[in-house]
């Protein structure tokens, strides 16, 4: 089992380039068709991107174990909910992966009988369940860590003012008749920099966390592929080719400098 881990390891980083090729010729060939492009051209494209797709799912072959190992580590974190978005997230990836390797024997020919449009809608299910698993993950995570960043602040600013504390404008004052903890009674002018407060946090917390960062964009650029595949937010092949396209460059970007990963 481990040494079919590493060899599926090592072969990421090419799933990850034909991946990129994949959604490279699906954005071509939208933009060829957009542009009047002959048939024959349009076929082409097609042809060479269901190529690609062929071969992706053949370098995928076994990675449902790879998956469900990944999942046995992930039960034993500490924090209950990365414990069970983890793992959870995980396993349905490993049936993700197992749906994929059915469908591949039936693109090769090995399963004539196959209802391949069956077995496409199960497996990008799956993928879906996996994707919002991932992206409530990071929410999580950026939760936390921009909490850990309003208590460091906060820490900081008090001892600032600790020797010489600052007498507050009556203007910045707010009225007597506010109720602080009802946000409804606040007047426009407060929640304006409550708000901007927040997205000040959250922007110091992505720019301190590229590994946070880049896995919410790939996260957030791979779920509309499931959702237009499922026909629950259609989008077209142009958006799902772009989006394909920036989420595997990304996913290469993780593998050539590992650091970039998100972990665990």
């Amino acid at each position: 089992m481990d040494s079919w881990i590493r060899f599926s390891a090592q072969s990421q980083a090419k799933e990850r380039v034909f991946r990129a090729a994949q959604y490279t010729c699906t954005l071509l060939g939208y933009t060829l068709q957009k542009g009047g492009a002959g048939v024959e051209l349009l076929k082409t494209v097609k042809q060479l991107e269901a190529h690609v797709s062929l071969t992706r799912k053949l370098m995928r072959l076994g990675n449902s174990a790879e998956a469900v190992e990944a999942a046995k580590r992930a039960v034993h974190l500490s924090d209950s909910v990365l414990r069970l978005c983890l793992t959870v997230a995980h396993l349905n990836k490993a049936m993700y992966f197992a749906c994929d390797n059915v469908l591949w024997a039936g693109k090769a020919g090995l399963l004539p009988q196959l209802d391949q449009v069956k077995w496409s809608q199960r497996s990008f299910r799956y993928y879906l369940f996996a994707l919002i698993l991932n992206l409530t993950r990071d929410a999580y995570e950026i939760r936390l860590l921009m909490e850990r960043e309003a208590r460091s602040s906060h820490v900081g600013s008090k001892a600032t003012w600790t020797s010489s504390p600052p007498s507050p404008h009556p203007s910045s004052l707010p009225p007597e008749n506010v109720d602080l903890s009802d946000p409804s009674s606040l007047p426009g002018a407060i929640l304006p920099v409550r708000l901007r407060r927040q997205f000040h946090l959250l922007v110091t917390v992505l720019r301190s966390n590229p590994p946070l960062l880049l896995d919410l964009l790939k996260n957030v650029c791979d779920v509309f592929i499931p959702l237009d595949r499922l026909g629950i937010y259609p989008t077209g092949q142009g958006f799902v080719g772009a989006c394909g396209l920036a989420s595997s460059v990304l996913s290469i970007l993780t593998i050539v400098h590992p650091w970039l990963k998100l972990k665990p």
